[in-house]
């Protein structure tokens, strides 16, 4: 016999909050796992201490965004919704269940207004990492750092083309000074300065820029998608992926222009002691390779197939002699220094009187002089020494781990956290996406830690 339901939402109910959120929840984990009393010291100076209405409690509207992140909610407006209807959200931030939720505006103004331009975002990002650190679920031995892009929000048929400075890169005044040094030891002059025009104005080039999001780059890789975006440079720890830092740069730019910067800020501010640095193909760049170096850090890179080139004979049947600092050709006829440019190569050229006659000409050069020319960087040395490191047993053994840090944890950030799209328009914006995006995968990863190493040590 079939009864009507009984209208059970109008009966009233003793019961808490604390009863309608399951045991093993995720926030529940996150709660006894990490300590967010930090917030409020970190974001008071942006607070007038006497002074106009009482402010929402900041710790819980950073608790509110970051709720945004972990559960992969893409927007505020629905983020306030699931808040007004979740249980368990409502416990995570210590409202009860006829308490109002703050508005969506109230969220976007105070991340709009007043926390912009501010690095709270950064020291929120730093202080979990130091918790993690402090419970041994990272030490920094051995670092992986990777990129992937975040579609911008903006349309690829609303570009123009404009006349914008030409990039410099990151480690030029390192390189000019290699250079210089170089040509010194050779006996050779100063490069003169670089000409500059009347209005004393820097290069430039024409470049494509969106007229929706100005700040994100023009992307044309190699098996990527083309289009406006952003990237992320993140690196992870090698010991159980807590991610050590990210860095938010126009999809423009190539992956190993932030590196150096970013390691040396992450071995300063967290005092890591790193040994060895994973990597793609995309760093094996002879700056990286020597300053890294320079670090005191191993630098172990992926394989780049080398470009072959218009001739049969490549660079690699080339030996190189570091005692005479010549190349010898496979016919043992020496190929001898002549300068050292502005990019960092010095030019070794064969004898014309030599190749002239050669038997292998016709597959060596296409010279009309008849001459060889191999170039060797400045840095080609440290180079060389990271592709041996490559090829050891050590070496593939760090860099096997790479699939399994730094790409699993960009697979989770896509999967779960929204990491696929830009949800703002801006650097700072997308920066801020991308820090609390990787704080709250390294709360969930520091949690489960807990809760799983707490299970091991009762069953134990």
């Amino acid at each position: 016999m079939l009864r009507d339901a009984s209208p059970q939402q109008y009966q009233f109910e003793t019961i808490t909050l604390d009863e309608l959120v399951p045991e093993d929840h995720l926030v529940r984990k996150i709660d006894a796992a990490i300590d967010f009393g930090f917030i409020r010291d970190a974001v008071a100076h942006l607070y007038c201490p006497n002074n106009g209405r009482p402010a929402i409690d900041p710790v819980r509207l950073i608790k509110m965004m970051l709720l945004g992140y972990l559960f992969g909610i893409p927007s505020e407006r629905r983020l306030v919704k699931e808040i007004q209807v979740n249980m368990a959200y409502r416990w995570f931030l210590r409202m009860s269940l006829t308490e109002k939720v703050p508005d969506a505006s109230t969220l976007s103004q105070n991340r709009i207004r007043r926390f912009n331009d501010s690095d709270v975002f950064q020291q929120i990002f730093d202080h979990i990492v130091e918790q993690a650190l402090v419970r041994g679920m990272a030490n920094g031995r051995v670092l992986y750092t990777d990129s992937t892009h975040l579609k911008a929000d903006a349309n690829p048929r609303k570009s123009v083309n404009e006349l914008r400075p030409e990039g410099v890169s990151e480690y030029i005044e390192q390189l000019n000074a290699a250079v210089e040094a170089d040509r010194k030891k050779h006996e050779k002059k100063p490069l003169p300065a670089v000409k500059k025009t009347p209005e004393n104005a820097v290069a430039v080039k024409n470049t494509k820029v969106s007229t929706t999001d100005p700040e994100s780059g023009f992307m044309h890789r190699d098996n990527k998608p083309k289009g406006f975006f952003y990237l992320d440079h993140r690196t992870v720890d090698g010991k159980h992926g807590i991610i050590m830092d990210t860095h938010v740069t126009p999809g423009n730019v190539h992956d190993s222009q932030p590196f150096i910067g970013r390691l040396r800020r992450q071995t300063e501010r967290f005092r890591l002691n790193t040994v060895a640095v994973g990597v793609d193909a995309g760093y094996f760049t002879a700056a990286v390779c020597h300053l890294t170096r320079e670090e005191g850090i191993a630098l172990v890179p992926g394989y780049r197939r080398p470009n072959k080139g218009k001739n049969a004979l490549q660079k690699k049947a080339f030996r190189y002699d570091p005692n005479q600092d010549v190349y010898v050709c496979p016919e043992n006829k020496l190929l001898i220094y002549s300068t050292t440019d502005r990019n960092g190569y010095r030019h070794y050229r064969s004898e014309p009187s030599v190749c002239q006659w050669c038997e292998r000409r016709s597959s060596c050069t296409q010279n009309r002089k008849a001459q060889k020319t191999i170039t060797r960087h400045v840095w080609e040395e440290a180079k060389e020494t990271a592709n041996e490191l490559r090829l050891t047993k050590w070496g593939k053994k760090i860099y096997e781990r790479r699939k399994e840090t730094v790409e699993r944890s960009f697979a989770d950030a896509k999967q779960h956290h929204g990491h696929r799209y830009a949800r703002f328009r801006g650097l700072m914006k997308v920066q801020m996406q991308c820090l609390l995006a990787a704080a709250a995968q390294n709360m969930k990863k520091i949690a489960l830690m807990v809760a799983f190493f707490g299970f091991m040590s009762s069953t134990g």
